[in-house]
């Protein structure tokens, strides 16, 4: 295949909807960085790897989200979980917000559906989210000229003034615990993703059951990226503050390399996971008692298993696909209105009929 076939063969697969979403929000973001930064006054001309990374995640990952929510199944849950959430139904007695409130606790923050696979997994898990969450929120702001810091009173009272996007909104001293915690975010982040990821490491290594499946690039790879960027950034903090600087400038380059290629790798990855995370939260509005939706009845067991809505979404999107479980004549109920009990005793039921016509 020549050179310009392939090119006509990319350019042919690309979903141009996306590209201009795509490009919609990296164009906005980098106005945002513009403007946020006083048209670059206050902008970091050494830290532009780390900007255009960003720009480039950004198109990618807003890519790869409009794609993945072209999808039939993806599409219908969507905005199906918007209509709940925006519904007048819900909002009477505030129930679309704790219903929303919830979900926001329960899967994004202590991601209990980590938990129930075990303690140390949540905890490895917890630890590589915290520490990232922090990092992103110190360094983005950072790495844009969005937030910056200025000399204020001098003295032994000496304080730091907070800009941000060219407003002073806090005075800081120089002095205390609040301080040290704003100068050493990172390395606190640092200190939170190194156990994390060796926790998630260590599973990796030991449990059969992931090891059976996993792959170096989607598996292990995330985490050695993480583990570089926390430990250069830890190695230039001890460079700076106990080695007099020793050896700095190498590895602030590797430091660049380490999360420039982690910016870089977001939108083909399993990070990619972050971003899809949130569109989770439209299942609590299926399953939530407060959004009061039918219960539907498993015809095999006569107990109820899923709301009907659900049931009923489920069975548009599969017919949009051109799948269909519906069983032949009218002797078995449709397989998506079956409990995964129904299902089982009826695989057992086929199973035992089928053994009793072999062995007759």
């Amino acid at each position: 295949m020549s050179v310009s076939s392939m090119v006509q063969h990319f350019v042919r697969q690309l979903h141009w909807g996306a590209v201009r979403n795509a490009l919609v929000a990296s164009v906005l973001l980098a106005v945002a960085i513009v403007v946020g930064s006083r048209n670059l006054h206050d902008f970091d001309a050494a830290l532009a790897g780390y900007t255009f990374a960003t720009l480039f995640a950004t198109f990618g990952i807003v890519y790869r989200y409009s794609v993945w929510l072209t999808k039939p199944a993806t599409r219908r849950f969507w905005r199906r979980g918007w209509q709940m959430c925006f519904s007048p139904a819900l909002w009477r007695g505030l129930r679309s917000p704790r219903i929303l409130a919830g979900a926001v606790l329960s899967r994004l923050v202590i991601q209990d559906f980590v938990w129930r696979r075990g303690a140390w997994r949540w905890m490895g898990h917890m630890l590589i989210a915290g520490g990232c969450v922090l990092a992103a929120a110190i360094t983005f702001p950072l790495v844009f000229g969005w937030i910056h810091f200025e000399q204020g009173a001098m003295g032994p009272d000496a304080t730091y003034i907070v800009w941000f996007f060219g407003f002073p909104v806090h005075e800081l001293p120089l002095e205390g615990i609040p301080s040290w915690f704003v100068f050493h975010g990172l390395i606190v982040a640092s200190f939170l993703v190194i156990p994390g990821v060796m926790i998630a490491m260590y599973r990796r290594m030991t449990d059969h059951g992931a090891v059976a499946v996993q792959r170096f690039s989607r598996d292990l790879m995330p985490l050695i990226l993480l583990f570089s960027v926390a430990l250069s950034g830890l190695l230039l903090w001890i460079s700076y503050e106990f080695l007099e600087g020793y050896f700095y400038s190498v590895l602030a380059q590797f430091h660049a390399f380490t999360v420039i290629g982690t910016l870089i790798s977001l939108p083909f990855g399993k990070l990619f996971h972050i971003f899809q995370r949130p569109a989770t939260l439209g299942v609590a509005y299926y399953k939530s008692p407060l959004a009061g939706h039918e219960q539907l009845a498993c015809p095999v067991t006569g107990e109820a298993f899923a709301p009907a809505l659900q049931t009923d979404d489920l069975n548009e999107t599969l017919r949009e696909m051109e799948f269909d479980f519906t069983a032949e004549g009218n002797e078995a109920p449709t397989w998506n209105e079956v409990s995964p009990k129904g299902r089982r005793m009826l695989i057992g039921r086929a199973h035992s009929r089928a053994r009793e016509g072999r062995f007759s």
